[in-house]
């Protein structure tokens, strides 16, 4: 199997749901290989890099098998192997999101009507001095 299109790679591979799905993502310049923004068409062959985003990161990830059949999970993980410098920058990221919602303090409860019209006034006022 030498010639097998982007988007059902990426399907068969099981980064997204749908071919359709990932012809989106592509289309939308969201999937780069080696470097550059490709088409839904574009074949892919064994060594290439891809970089796909997946919910807050992006994977960067090297293929290393070829097929166009949709498998179980365990088989689809089997045709790419994530990079090391990908895997780093992913736990740096996931660290940093981590201390930032540790850092944001949510409110205990919804302000009253006082509490929004002072809210109201300070962007008022915020805003009239740029």
């Amino acid at each position: 199997m030498d010639n097998v299109r982007l988007d059902k790679w990426l399907w068969a591979a099981r980064f997204f749901k749908t071919r359709a799905l990932a012809k989106k993502a592509i289309d939308g310049g969201k999937v780069e290989v080696d470097g550059t923004r490709a088409k839904t068409s574009k074949a892919v062959s064994t060594g290439m890099i891809v970089r796909v985003p997946q919910g807050w990161d992006t994977l960067e990830v090297e293929i290393l098998d070829i097929s166009e059949k949709r498998r179980g999970a365990p088989e689809a993980q089997a045709l790419y192997r994530e990079t090391e410098q990908s895997r780093q920058r992913r736990e740096r990221e996931s660290e940093s999101r981590r201390h930032a919602r540790e850092v944001f303090q949510h409110p205990l409860k919804r302000p009253d009507k006082r509490a929004r019209r002072d809210i109201k006034r300070f962007q008022r006022e915020q805003g009239g001095e740029s």
